[in-house]
């Protein structure tokens, strides 16, 4: 993954936009398959990646921030 630099308000929401649709891309597909071919089981371990996906996004920007103090 590229290294981007934010320097404003409008940078971070330009990063969380395209943070998010990477992370749909990667992994929402593989919700919506799951919901429609698996049983609870896949289903929730889809949401459970999906949910790990936001979670690693939200701490790569939290790391960036933390280095500039």
């Amino acid at each position: 993954m590229e290294t981007t630099t934010i320097g404003s308000r409008a940078d971070f929401a330009q990063w969380a936009i395209e943070r998010a649709s990477a992370i749909i891309v990667e992994q929402g597909g593989n919700l919506a398959l799951a919901a429609r071919d698996g049983g609870d089981d896949k289903v929730a371990d889809a949401a459970n990646v999906l949910g790990q996906a936001i979670v690693e996004a939200m701490l790569e920007v939290f790391d960036g921030l933390m280095a500039e103090e």
